[in-house]
């Protein structure tokens, strides 16, 4: 006699994503109640599981969704505002002026929309935010039913937010009070920068983290020009700031890192903390190159995040695997640097980790979340297949997203969203657009 489930789907490949680096062939997945209860060969199915619903995905793929350990969801609005700029400069002169001018409840709600709908629909189930009003976004993200860690921004100076870092600090554990039983929703403190938030409030932040036990993300050595100004204005590099100031640790989150030396690789890795590298952004901003391979090699965790689509200018997740595998074989000299499977881990399971949740998603095992998606290989740019790995990390696959489930819930299907109105989202989008391009604030 079979088990019934909710779903059961039988797939031409199943990428887990585990230990053991496994491609699984003529597999089925069964899911039930939002977990996973099974992943077994798909001749055997039939004996053993019934699924209420039952998808046959010939020539298709699943694997884990992908984890967007970094971005700025809302401001998705700002796509294409300011381009081809340093990172100063394309803060100071463009991107907090616009801030300043137009981040509201309502951009924060309307921006986080059209960004979960991008992630969605190339594949990411769950992503890490850092922007105004996290509240919005924790809220949206819940309604829509994708997964996300929520940071909130915490600044010496005023935001549209929090007037200075305290009252960010405080907001912030509201934030963490309101949500701390939301199985998507974990919160997060994001102190933005060592150069924007002073010792005080990080020391604050080092005791509530404790307190609270709940991750902390922040932007480090992102440019050279921080680290130098740094090692001028304090006499310490950034990461040996932070250290001392008691914020290093297994939940910590270092975004972007491109400039690394031996006593940095020793913090990072004495304290197990993580690295989320933004490769095509650190690449359009002239960033500099975090140094992946030599990462990995000292046992360093490091994830994948698009940033923000202001500096991207999308949020494929894919394509940003892709461009770090690339980029890891260019910078250690190495063709061998950073594996397709390895690309792959760092933008699922890796970023799982990073955010502390790898017992709930992050791999296909039995037990864990039913973060799936399928990926159609039965495409001219993905035929013919020797190894499935090799077309998921080298190949163009967010277009490929066929099927995307959060938690069980089935939130693609055949490539389009099935909880959200495309049509009255590109609307907003587009109306936002308008009034941001004529610089009028009012209704």
């Amino acid at each position: 006699m079979s088990t019934q489930v909710d779903t059961l789907l039988h797939a031409r490949w199943v990428l887990p994503v585990d230990t053991a680096r496994s491609v699984l062939e003529h597999h089925s997945v069964a899911i039930h109640q939002g977990k996973i209860v099974a992943i077994l060969p798909t001749a055997q199915t039939e004996s053993t599981y019934t699924g209420q619903t039952e998808l046959h995905l010939a020539n298709q793929l699943l694997m884990p969704g992908l984890i967007n350990s970094h971005g700025h969801a809302a401001m998705s609005l700002f796509r294409g505002l300011a381009d081809d700029l340093p990172l100063m400069t394309w803060l100071q002169e463009h991107i907090w002026p616009a801030e300043a001018q137009w981040v509201s409840p309502d951009f924060v709600r309307d921006g986080t929309k059209l960004a979960i709908a991008e992630m969605l629909l190339s594949g990411t189930t769950c992503f890490s935010d850092m922007y105004f009003f996290p509240d919005i976004c924790a809220q949206v993200a819940s309604e829509l039913k994708i997964r996300a860690q929520v940071c909130c921004p915490i600044l010496d100076f005023p935001t549209p937010w929090a007037a200075n870092a305290e009252e960010g600090i405080h907001k912030a554990i509201e934030v963490n009070s309101t949500f701390r039983h939301n199985p998507l929703i974990q919160i997060a403190f994001g102190p933005h920068a060592p150069y924007t938030v002073s010792d005080e409030p990080l020391k604050k932040i080092a005791v509530y983290q404790e307190e609270l036990q709940i991750p902390v993300q922040m932007h480090v050595h992102e440019t050279a020009f921080e680290v130098a100004e740094a090692e001028k204005n304090t006499g310490l590099r950034p990461i040996a700031r932070l250290e001392q100031l008691g914020l290093l640790g297994p939940q910590f989150q270092a975004v972007h890192v491109t400039q690394v030396n031996a006593e940095d690789l020793a913090l990072l890795s004495q304290y197990q903390a993580s690295v989320i590298h933004c490769p095509e952004s650190n690449l359009k901003l002239a960033s500099g190159f975090c140094p992946v391979d030599q990462l990995q090699q000292a046992g360093i965790n490091v994830a994948l995040g698009t940033d923000g689509a202001a500096s991207n200018n999308d949020l494929d997740l894919f394509g940003e695997l892709q461009t770090a595998a690339h980029l890891a074989k260019a910078v250690s000299g190495n063709a061998a640097a950073v594996p397709a499977y390895e690309a792959i881990a760092m933008a699922t399971i890796n970023g799982a980790k990073a955010l502390g949740i790898e017992t709930i998603t992050g791999s296909l095992e039995v037990g864990k979340a039913a973060d799936i998606i399928a990926l159609n290989f039965n495409t001219l740019e993905t035929l013919p297949v020797y190894q499935p790995v090799s077309q998921v990390a080298y190949t163009r696959m967010a277009d490929k997203v066929s099927h995307v489930w959060v938690q069980g819930e089935h939130l693609v299907r055949e490539g389009q969203l099935t909880q959200i109105d495309t049509e009255q989202l590109k609307l907003k989008a587009q109306q936002w657009g308008e009034k941001i391009r004529a610089g009028k604030t009012d209704d």
